[in-house]
């Protein structure tokens, strides 16, 4: 073969795997997404989520391809939602809170799952263990249940004379039971009595909440849930409306004018998220990324809010504080 032929050809060789790379499809990226397209804090995870990628090498649009389903706190809506996603074939799913993750267990055991926001995934069955979760689905936990005692402990230490706690919780998720177990063991080492306020949609949201407010001495603990972040907003007002302190399971309620919140970085949970999908996407099995627990806890706290409802904030409180809104 003549010099100027052989160099051609190593050259067309060469350029094989340019060419098989550049055809190759870009990877399916599903997200079920527990909250409405307009929620500005769903906008804030996704931002975290998607700058994180980028910096390990999937862009959206170039080799990843982004397919978002909102469930908008809708149980219908979440089931039909992770059926869609999983009928696409996507690569990896990663599903918000756990709503979201009961219906992907339904509608798949074999599609890679990444789960956020989740209380107590062994307990609600999503992993075999923290360490080796196993199965098709690993991710990041919301919290353990016993943050309740802690919900109910800042409750009280901010209003001393509260005797009554009502406990906003949907029962129709796997966590509701156990977050509401958690709070019932240990109200009476706070002298409080407590009442679960079942809710399933804004109306029932109201309903509850205005009949809790008839008796004196009361204050709120809102459990996680997709429907209390959908209605958080109604959920805020109604409190500020009937003069009832309230502790929330996340900070952005406190941003919204909520009175105090304890719990972990949710945002933060996003870019650890990526991680985990990146890793999947490049081989890894879900099944031997071990769940990982929040390692960080944030006190929040409106005083704006405080002296709406006639609070003085204790500065034991304001002492421990991560954030304070004025």
């Amino acid at each position: 073969m003549r010099r100027r032929e052989f160099i051609a050809a190593l050259g067309g060789a060469a350029a094989w795997p340019i060419v098989a790379r550049a055809q190759e499809r870009p990877r399916l990226f599903g997200l079920l997404m527990a909250a409405g397209p307009d929620d500005p804090e769903s906008g804030r995870r996704l931002a975290a989520l998607k700058e994180q990628l980028g910096r390990l090498g999937w862009s959206e649009g170039h080799n990843l391809r982004w397919e978002i389903r909102w469930a908008a706190g809708d149980p219908d809506r979440t089931r039909s939602a992770a059926a869609e996603l999983v009928s696409l074939a996507p690569d990896v799913i990663l599903a918000n809170g756990s709503s979201a993750m009961d219906a992907m267990q339904r509608a798949t055991r074999s599609v890679p799952v990444v789960f956020v926001v989740v209380p107590d995934p062994v307990g609600a069955g999503y992993a075999d263990s923290m360490a080796r979760p196993g199965g098709n689905a690993t991710g990041f936990s919301q919290f353990e249940f016993g943050i309740g005692a802690k919900w109910l402990e800042l409750l009280k230490e901010i209003v001393p004379n509260v005797k009554r706690a009502g406990v906003i919780r949907d029962p129709a998720i796997t966590s509701g039971p156990g977050q509401f177990g958690a709070i019932q063991s240990v109200a009476p080492s706070f002298g409080l009595e407590i009442t679960p306020l079942n809710v399933r949609d804004a109306g029932e949201i109201e309903r509850v909440i205005v009949s809790f407010s008839h008796r004196e001495n009361g204050g709120l603990v809102i459990t996680g849930s997709a429907l209390a972040v959908v209605h958080r907003n109604l959920i805020i007002e109604l409190a500020a409306k009937h003069n009832l302190p309230a502790v929330y399971f996340a900070d952005y309620f406190v941003r919204g004018n909520g009175l105090a919140s304890y719990g972990p970085d949710l945002v933060d949970q996003y870019r650890q998220a990526a991680g985990y999908v990146d890793r999947i996407l490049k081989g890894e099995k879900p099944g031997d990324l071990p769940v990982q627990a929040p390692t960080k806890y944030k006190l929040v706290i409106n005083l704006k809010t405080a002296k709406a409802l006639g609070i003085t904030m204790p500065t034991s409180v304001l002492a421990r504080a991560d954030e304070v809104i004025e």
